[in-house]
């Protein structure tokens, strides 16, 4: 390599991983503002016409329209809402990425270790007090 051609480089800029807060505000504006893929694209109005499809009325599409809204009913019951909810929201969580999980992981861990080691002293503090003071 010439010398010319040591200089004519960029830096390499490295870029810092997302916070959490900035993932979930992508992953809400992704929400709001989906792209839609080409394979999506292409493949949507087909699905729009098949929903909007009308079923020809006669009397067996009638019973088991009433019999699937009964159940629909029923199932709506069955199920609380909160359960429906939660799972809603579950589906909107961003989850940690595996690096991220043992790196939080380990800070539980450290700070368990931590606290149970501050509170033994403590505690041996405490009982060595109570044998002099209250056992003697």
């Amino acid at each position: 390599m010439t010398e010319s051609d040591k200089t004519n480089k960029t830096p390499r800029v490295r870029k810092t991983a997302p916070t959490i807060r900035e993932r979930a505000a992508e992953a809400q504006e992704k929400i709001d503002n989906p792209k839609v893929s080409r394979v999506r694209a292409v493949l949507k109005p087909p699905v729009r016409l098949a929903r909007s499809a009308r079923i020809p009325s006669n009397p067996i599409t009638r019973i088991l329209g009433k019999i699937f809204k009964v159940l629909g009913k029923a199932i709506s019951w069955l199920i609380p809402r909160y359960f429906i909810n939660s799972w809603r929201e579950m589906k909107q969580v961003t989850w940690p990425g595996r690096k991220e999980t043992r790196r939080l992981t380990l800070a539980v861990f450290m700070f368990a270790v931590v606290f149970g080691a501050i509170a033994a002293i403590v505690d041996k503090g405490l009982d060595e007090i109570f044998k002099k003071t209250v056992l003697k």
